[in-house]
């Protein structure tokens, strides 16, 4: 699935992104290293794996789009 980033915070490693629907989801720290990436940028486009349903639902893999 393809998402936006929309925040990211290099301390902790964590952030969000929005879906091509506008609804934000939050990842962690290990959503984030399963990516196998150092840095995220606001606005850049990446792909993203989600488990759960509803309120549940969250990332668990994150990195950048490519073509």
């Amino acid at each position: 699935m393809q998402a936006t980033a929309y925040t990211y915070d290099p301390a902790t490693r964590s952030g969000s992104v929005l879906l091509d629907d506008g609804t934000p989801l939050r990842f962690g720290a290990d959503a984030f290293d399963a990516g196998g990436l150092r840095l995220l940028r606001p606005g850049q486009r990446v792909r993203i794996e989600v488990a759960g349903e509803g309120t549940d639902r969250h990332v668990t893999f994150v990195t950048l789009q490519t073509l």
